[in-house]
């Protein structure tokens, strides 16, 4: 199966990567399909004009995944992605050794798509044209198989020889016919699943399109609200102007003295603010300092600690020659301990042969 797809098939782009699928019960936790990084490679169909992710493990094929348009390759996090499958019923997902070959791929998976869409949008309208023709053929095959064949009839031998021929071109315009509307059918279906789509397409469109002429009504609101209170505001501004020129009335003095008490208090919450700010830059600071010479304290340790281990490795090496010594000089005191046992015992024997030899 392979083989035959390859020869037709040519790749254009490959990666290493570990392949994974996500669980079909728990709709979350992905399984491994490979035990390490596998060859993950686009391939381009020119025959079928598609374009397929394919990616095998041994014998076996891991990803043998279609591109359609409406793929959509997510990244979620450096150097991991995913993509589903609506045709195999499942998620693929692909872990890269670098956060390159990441981009890498999905730049390649969005370039393939568009390609795909392209390929998909030629072909239907192939097969809109290839409709057209397959509708119109049957018909006409149809009148010339209805008119009765004209025949020279000049022996039996020539009669039979005709009627032969005119049953197995007979047989073989009723073949074309059945393999020329099952064609027929099959564009049928495919347009009907592509007039499904567009339908959906529309329904999508008009939702935003409805959605888009609500928010521009909302925005007309808002804009007309504006200017309302922008004519407000002049007219205030005018009264004002009108009133400066005549003389500050009382309650245009209260309101501006309740405003400016109203400043007042917020500049002297703001200058609270900005001395809370700066006792806490203070406090920073002091904290940064304090942790520097933690840090350094830290470090003047970590240097002892070292030289500590370094003088119990050698304290911990000199005692262990000291026991190998203890141990040497123990033998050596051992052996002599029984070398003098061995000469007492001869020197007791030589005592008891002289008190025999001077009892004699």
């Amino acid at each position: 199966m392979f083989p035959h797809h390859r020869e037709r098939e040519q790749p254009i782009f490959s990666a290493r990567a570990h392949v994974f699928q996500i669980d079909p019960t728990t709709k979350r936790n992905w399984i491994p399909a490979s035990k390490h990084a596998v060859t993950v490679s686009f391939f381009y169909d020119a025959n079928r004009n598609v374009y397929r992710i394919i990616s095998v493990g041994g014998t076996k094929a891991i990803i043998n995944c279609t591109i359609t348009p409406s793929m959509t390759f997510t990244k979620t996090s450096q150097k991991f992605g995913q993509w589903a499958d609506s045709r195999a019923n499942t998620v693929y997902g692909l872990g890269f050794a670098t956060e390159q070959q990441l981009h890498q791929f999905s730049d390649k998976f969005k370039e393939v798509k568009d390609a795909a869409r392209l390929a998909r949008e030629k072909s239907q309208d192939k097969e809109l044209a290839n409709t057209a023709l397959t509708i119109a053929a049957p018909q006409d095959l149809s009148d010339e198989l209805q008119s009765p064949p004209v025949m020279c009839v000049n022996g039996p031998e020539d009669k039979l020889f005709r009627s032969q021929s005119a049953d197995i071109t007979l047989s073989s315009e009723k073949e074309r016919i059945k393999k020329m509307l099952s064609e027929g059918s099959i564009c049928e279906m495919n347009l009907e699943a592509e007039l499904f789509t567009l339908q959906d397409s529309n329904s999508k469109l008009v939702a935003a399109l409805h959605e888009a002429n609500a928010n521009v009504e909302q925005w007309k609101k808002q804009l007309a609200a504006y200017q309302e209170e922008t004519e407000r505001l002049r007219d205030q501004v005018s009264e004002l102007e009108a009133h400066g020129s005549q003389g500050p009335s009382d309650l245009l003095k209260d309101e501006l003295t309740q405003s400016l008490e109203e400043l007042e208090a917020l500049l002297k919450a703001k200058d609270e603010e900005i001395h809370i700010l700066q006792s806490k830059k203070a406090e920073y600071h002091e904290m940064e300092h304090d942790r520097d010479e933690a840090i350094h304290r830290l470090q003047e340790m970590e240097m002892r600690n070292t030289e500590l281990e370094r003088r119990i490795q050698n304290t911990e090496q000199n005692l262990g020659n000291s026991l190998e010594e203890r141990d040497r000089m123990d033998n050596e005191i051992q052996r002599a301990i029984e070398i003098l046992d061995i000469k007492i015992f001869d020197l007791n024997d030589l005592r008891q042969s002289l008190v025999k030899l001077i009892d004699k």
